[in-house]
């Protein structure tokens, strides 16, 4: 897919799965645990800023991991790594993402427009 332009709303997602993570200090952390979701920060290329996000532990130790904001042009096959302030707590590598800002717009655009049998219902302003 080759997306019109760097800044194209295909490029952004803000839900991917990982394979099983890797933890470091904790094999997965308590707080992920006991409540099945943690907030914690996320980077997928070594230099990008860290952005929020929640993780949901899935029962095969992958993670589900939904974004406070898309991120551009993450890919499957990249690691997610995860971090709770600058503590490093570990990663697991990308192996699927939601659906695009893109195709998340274009549903909702389909919804709200109105269809044309409610077009025609809609009488002319006097």
């Amino acid at each position: 897919f080759k997306a019109p332009s760097r800044d194209h709303p295909a490029l952004y997602r803000d839900l991917l799965r990982t394979n099983r993570v890797h933890w470091i200090a904790e094999e997965p952390p308590a707080e992920l645990v006991r409540e099945k979701m943690m907030e914690c920060l996320f980077r997928f290329r070594h230099q990008m800023a860290l952005v929020p996000c929640v993780l949901t532990l899935n029962q095969d130790g992958s993670v589900w991991v939904t974004l406070v904001k898309p991120a551009r042009a993450i890919t499957p096959g990249q690691f997610a790594v995860f971090y709770k302030g600058d503590e490093c707590l570990g990663s697991g590598k990308i192996l699927r993402m939601g659906p695009s800002v893109y195709t998340l717009q274009q549903g909702k655009n389909r919804e709200e427009s109105p269809k044309k049998e409610e077009i025609d219902k809609i009488e002319p302003a006097t």
